[in-house]
This record gives structure tokens, C-alpha cells and sequence, in this order.
């Protein structure tokens, strides 16, 4: 199984794709989605041009992607939460099953401490990952959603098994 993790942003969009083999993880690919310049709506529109060719070059078989983080710039929440909108459009496009986690659920998760550091997470990413290179703090955080999401598949199918 391919799982695609995001790490939304309206400046850099965080992607990376992990592969599932029973408890056998290994990395596919991960990157940054740049919005550059111009208008809000042509920023969005290429994050979600960029996102589709790499849903359709990686082909995953599921995603996650982090919940919005809001704090006291209503703005930029806003406009993060506008990325993200468009991160799962392009996701429900592509016939995905989405998994949402909140940031403090990654962290504890990926790290073990649910208000882990960058670098902390990056570290982490790089130990269940051995030989990956994240393209930057952003593709690293994306490749710990898709973790994060991988972790809770295991506990949710361990969960049916014992109910049945």
C-alpha cells in the first residue's frame, strides 16, 4: 500500500509517499509544492495542478493530511485552511480515502512527544525511513502524516481482528 502524506501550506505545500509492505515501511518519494507569486486564486490553482501530477505520477493507494492549525492570525488560518481545501479536492479527485490528524496527534505519534520540535520530527522521519532525504522541514512533516496514518491503519485493522 502507498500512502500519501501532505503537510498543508499556502507558500509550501509538503508532500512524501511511504509504501507498506505488512510492517515493512520504506520511502517513495517526497517534495515541496511552491505556490510562488501572484493572487490568492492563482497561488491555489497551482498547488492543485502541481498535487494532481503528483497523484497521478505516485499513484497512492491512500492519504492523510494534517488538520489545520489555528492560532491567533484568523488570516493566516484562513488561508492555510484555503491550501488545504484545495489539497483535499484534489485528493477526493483522485478517488482517495483521506485520513485527517490534528499536528500534536503526528507528533506523538511519529516522535512519541505531542509537542515535538522540526527537528525532532525530521530525526524521526529519517530513523523509520533509513536513507530518506526530505526535500525540506515541510516534506518531512508530510512524510510523518503519511507515517502517522500508517500507524493508525495498523491500530484500526488490529482493533477489527480482536472484535472479530
Amino acid at each position: 500500500m502507498r500512502i500519501l502524506g501532505i503537510d498543508p501550506g499556502l507558500r509550501t505545500l509538503g508532500w512524501g509517499v511511504i509504501e507498506c509492505r505488512g510492517s515493512r515501511l520504506g520511502h517513495v518519494a517526497n517534495g515541496q509544492c511552491l505556490s510562488g507569486g501572484g493572487d490568492l486564486a492563482q497561488r491555489l490553482l497551482s498547488l492543485h495542478r502541481q498535487l494532481t501530477e503528483i497523484l497521478l505520477r505516485e499513484r497512492p493507494d491512500a492519504a492523510a493530511i494534517e488538520q489545520t492549525f489555528v492560532n491567533r492570525d484568523g488570516a493566516g488560518t484562513l488561508k492555510l485552511g484555503q491550501a488545504r481545501g484545495v489539497a483535499l479536492l484534489a485528493l477526493a479527485q483522485a478517488g482517495l480515502t483521506v485520513g485527517e490528524y490534528a499536528p500534536n496527534s503526528v507528533k506523538k505519534t511519529v516522535v512519541g512527544v505531542g509537542h515535538a520540535a522540526k527537528q525532532q520530527i525530521a530525526h524521526m522521519v529519517r530513523m523509520q525511513l533509513p536513507g530518506v532525504v526530505p526535500a525540506g522541514p515541510d516534506a518531512a512533516d508530510a512524510l510523518a502524516v503519511a507515517l502517522c496514518h500508517h500507524a493508525h491503519l495498523g491500530a484500526a485493522r488490529t482493533l477489527a481482528r480482536a472484535r472479530s
